[in-house]
């Protein structure tokens, strides 16, 4: 079964084809960074101009490295939400088109729940599906969110920031150093550029005792008040020692935390997915964290961060719920992942 899978929600323009939910026979990304990372953040309306310039093209590219037409695809799915109003509307609107226009079934995709189904992807790093009941750590610039995942479609959530995500505060620490955007691979370059011997500074960690949720405002307030007293022209390493503390305290609470659920759950595995999932400090630290035992599932950096593989494996897995294209819907812009109580 082969699943063509569009994701619009931000400001990369992705396409791709998926047969069975786990084998990837094509992933387009069409990244817009060099165009945001002037303004520090991404423009919404540039965002979803780019995605009208770059869909069309970038649809044809997967179906050509698919190996197949429109013939040979069984389903469409297309991200619904969250995300940004008009870059969702193009992706979700030409799926559904492409699917009206061939009579093919078509499933709007929660964003989000694409990014838990990023780690059943087959990859040479991540042969296995993960094992059910799992822990889902979802980690990116919008979201922290902690899930415990009963069943495919079931999930009951645990846990989640209280104010910024992580990914928020990797950008706005990564402004505040001024190391450029996105925050989070600059943060992460120049922590490990830290001088061998020099310690990265303490920061503090927001543990939330009794609960599983997070918080990361009173981290980057730290960094701020660390920023004001370092003078127009700070020592390299000085930013890089900042630097280190604050990834060092963000991967610290995650993977403490997370690893303190999975053992309360008694889960079979964790899954660490989202933009985040792709620093490397986030991810040793969960590692050490969870017991030897304990499987922990992390998609390659390329499915960890926005892509339309990720997408394509969750409507395969949703796909008793698809729809005509010709249903009533919309996008769904502050979509939140479907628990139950």
């Amino acid at each position: 079964m082969n699943v063509l899978g569009i994701d619009t929600s931000c400001d990369d323009t992705a396409v791709a084809v998926v047969a069975d939910g786990r084998h990837i026979l094509s992933s387009v990304v069409m990244s817009q960074l060099r165009l945001h990372a002037e303004h520090g953040g991404v423009v919404p309306e540039v965002a979803s101009r780019r995605h009208l310039e770059e869909i069309r093209p970038a649809i044809t590219r997967a179906l050509d490295g698919a190996g197949v037409g429109l013939d040979g695809i069984t389903l469409v799915a297309a991200t619904v939400g969250p995300g940004l109003a008009g870059s969702l509307m193009v992706g979700y609107n030409l799926g559904r088109a492409l699917a009206l226009g061939r009579g093919l079934p078509f499933l709007p995709v929660n964003h989000l729940e694409g990014h838990i189904y990023s780690a059943w992807l087959q990859t040479p790093q991540t042969p296995e599906a993960p094992q059910l009941p799992t822990l889902v750590l979802i980690v990116s610039g919008g979201h922290t969110e902690l899930v415990l995942m009963r069943d495919h479609g079931r999930y009951r959530r645990l846990g989640g920031t209280l104010d910024d995500a992580a990914g928020e505060a990797f950008d706005k620490v990564g402004r505040l150093l001024g190391l450029g955007y996105p925050g989070g691979p600059a943060v992460q370059r120049a922590a490990a550029d830290l001088p061998t011997g020099t310690d990265a500074v303490t920061l503090p960690r927001a543990w939330l005792r009794g609960g599983h949720d997070f918080s990361f405002s009173g981290l980057k307030t730290a960094v701020l008040h660390l920023v004001e007293g370092l003078g127009p022209r700070p020592e390299p390493e000085r930013i890089q020692a900042i630097a280190a503390g604050f990834q060092q305290s963000v991967a610290d609470v995650l993977a403490t935390k997370t690893a303190a659920a999975a053992r309360e759950f008694g889960v079979r595995g964790v899954v660490l997915c989202g933009g985040v999932a792709a620093n490397q400090a986030v991810r040793e630290a969960l590692r050490s964290a969870l017991p030897p035992t304990m499987p922990l599932h992390v998609p390659p950096i390329s499915l960890c961060t926005d892509n339309a593989a990720m997408i394509a494996a969750a409507g395969y897995f949703r796909r008793g719920e698809a729809v005509s294209g010709s249903a009533s819907g919309d996008i769904q812009p502050g979509l939140t992942l479907l628990v139950e109580d």
